[in-house]
């Protein structure tokens, strides 16, 4: 039992990662028939099953993070034999175990509604699932900023076989929308991440956070630009305006477990702005740009979500939009740059993920429910389950309208709280309170199409209406009103356990504004209490142990601090390397300039 905690300990951040990845391989390795014959397939119980047993594996592993990171501690894990910022390392603080935790409670109840029936519509449903969540994880614990970068392609590339699962031509057409915004959000990336290494020199957060203060102006200007182009990324990702126009058309064409999952798909944007925009460039170019531009875009979101929700002509597109009316309002958190707002910030995040996916999943039923008419807002029969569908759409709207007393209404009354300090109090207030009232008279007009309006069905037997409506499923398809209801529930215990979660929120945000302590966790030191790293960049400052020959490393002296000691003992230093180090540390002069890396000799 000791070696078993012992392992765990080790190797604690990496588990969420590799627990989807080794499950998407199996998947994939177990094979898949063509989509019409999934359902007699003998490999589907399978499939299924292992799925189950992974997602529950998943929420158990993000659940023990999130307890272990609630003491405040911090771990780390070198995903190399290279410490940072020369390897790349795994991060598991308070925010990423909060981040997993949401993930898995969204991902384990959609993917039993979804194994019903939903996953036989396609091919590798159930892997590339696990795929997004591989990439959802990997975003969440990386703490280097390329691996972000790939941690965002494996999310990305399991989302474009997601959204055209099922086919159609819809899907298709606004697939490749899809496809081709998330490819030049990518190109962004790259060249972000570009002009961010070529100035700084390293890609560690930890590493980044410390240098940019330190560099000359030009770097420092390229170094800022490089932050702000990751920023319109990570824009893309989270829809804000003016670029994110694509999610409701484009969610509204996915099935409903995978657009009920993509809810989480813009947090992971939100997270990277606050991650890295927020606490990575604290200096006051950046924070003074990034201050000037994010509250109005958070304002401006927050209205055209609820605008473009009155104006909605279908059920999921009233949903997309109304997700972008709460990134707008998450977004209004963050520019605030205190902690009491981001702390309100990450309680409203939750709220709004938990009840977009519900509110998705209550647009499957009704759809199901209408038949021809399908989500469309025209006045149609009466559906069979009208009572548990309209009391289920009410309470929805309660909670995502942010009435009290709800999570909703809490999260907004935590910003509003916030603003105390702020010059623009009144005009964030107002906004609040304004897209509030918008959203309650949406809801009204949506209710009153779907439910109040709603004619009596037909009585004839002869009539071709009164077939149709008896063709029409007498309960809500499988495993769905179970899937809302255990959603909704969940929402119902967040309220009530408001306080904690809050007083957590709140450790949260004052851990992530701690860059001094991430410093010091995830950056090592030489004897002089210097960190080593590259400053400035160069690429001759490059460490060298096994391949180097006979050649004299300036640098010898600092590989005992950024390898494990089993390595350093190992046969990948040589024996000519190892009296170099030996004779380094005992004539190493006692300067602070020893810790900073040296030229390598021609």
């Amino acid at each position: 039992m000791n070696a078993v905690i012992q392992f765990w300990t080790e190797h604690t951040p990496i588990f969420s990662i590799l627990i989807p990845a080794l499950t998407g391989f199996l998947l994939v390795l177990l094979g898949n028939p063509g989509a019409g014959s999934l359902s007699r397939d003998w490999r589907q119980p399978w499939r299924r099953g292992i799925s189950y047993v992974s997602s529950i594996l998943g929420l158990t592993t993000a659940i023990l993070y999130l307890i272990l990171a609630s003491t405040g501690q911090i771990s780390i894990y070198s995903l190399s034999e290279w410490s940072a910022p020369f390897g790349i390392v795994l991060v598991l603080d308070q925010l990423s175990a909060l981040m997993l935790v949401l993930t898995y409670v969204l991902a384990t109840p959609i993917l039993w509604y979804a194994s019903r029936e939903w996953d036989s519509k396609g091919r590798y449903f159930h892997a590339m699932f696990h795929f997004l969540l591989m990439g959802l994880c990997g975003a969440f614990l990386t703490g280097d900023l390329f691996n972000l970068f790939v941690f965002f392609e494996i999310l990305l590339m399991a989302s474009y076989v997601l959204l055209l699962h099922g086919q159609g031509k819809a899907r298709f057409q606004l697939g490749i929308h899809y496809v081709t915004i998330n490819l030049l959000a990518s190109a962004l990336f790259l060249i972000g991440l570009g002009m961010i290494y070529g100035s700084v020199g390293s890609l560690n957060m930890a590493d980044v956070a410390r240098l940019i203060p330190l560099l000359e102006p030009d770097q420092h200007k390229l170094a800022v630009a490089g932050g702000l182009l990751l920023f319109v990324v990570f824009g893309i990702k989270a829809a804000m305006l003016p670029v994110g126009f694509w999610l409701p058309k484009t969610y509204a064409v996915a099935t409903t477990p995978v657009a009920a999952i993509f809810t989480i798909m813009t947090k992971v944007g939100i997270y990277a702005i606050l991650r890295v925009n927020g606490t990575l460039f604290e200096d006051d170019l950046s924070h003074s740009i990034l201050a000037n531009w994010l509250l109005p875009i958070g304002l401006i979101t927050s209205v055209y979500g609820v605008i473009g929700a009155i104006g909605a002509e279908r059920l999921r597109r009233f949903v997309g939009f109304m997700i972008l009316s709460s990134v707008g309002t998450i977004l209004i958190a963050i520019s605030l740059f205190n902690t009491l707002a981001w702390a309100a910030g990450l309680y409203y995040l939750v709220h709004s993920t938990i009840i977009a996916a519900a509110f998705y999943l209550l647009s499957g039923w009704i759809t199901s429910q209408r038949g021809s008419f399908k989500d469309h807002f025209n006045i149609a029969p009466q559906m069979k389950q009208q009572t548990a569908v309209s009391l289920t759409f009410f309470l929805i709207a309660l909670m995502m309208a942010g009435l009290p007393p709800f999570s909703g209404f809490l999260g907004k009354v935590f910003i509003l709280q916030a603003t105390s300090h702020s010059p623009y109090q009144g005009v964030i207030i107002a906004v609040v309170l304004v897209v509030s009232l918008l959203s309650i008279i949406a809801f009204t007009r949506v209710g009153f199409v779907l439910f109040w309006r709603a004619t009596t069905p037909e009585d004839n037997p002869h009539s071709d209406a009164f077939k149709a409506y008896q063709a029409l499923p007498e309960q809500s398809p499988a495993r769905n009103d179970k899937t809302i209801y255990l959603l909704l529930s969940g929402l119902v215990l967040y309220m009530i356990c408001a306080h904690p979660i809050q007083q957590y929120m709140f450790k949260t945000a004052e851990q992530i504004q701690n860059n001094v302590l991430y410093e010091s966790i995830i950056l090592h030191k030489d004897e002089l209490n210097e960190v080593i790293s590259v400053q400035p960049y160069d690429p001759e400052n490059l460490p060298e142990t096994k391949y180097g020959g006979e050649t004299v490393d300036p640098n010898a002296h600092l590989i005992p601090y950024i390898i494990p000691k089993d390595t350093l003992e190992g046969g990948h230093i040589s024996e000519y390397k190892q009296r170099q180090i030996s004779q380094q540390q005992r004539q190493q002069p006692a300067d602070a300039d020893n810790a900073k890396l040296k030229p390598m000799e021609p």
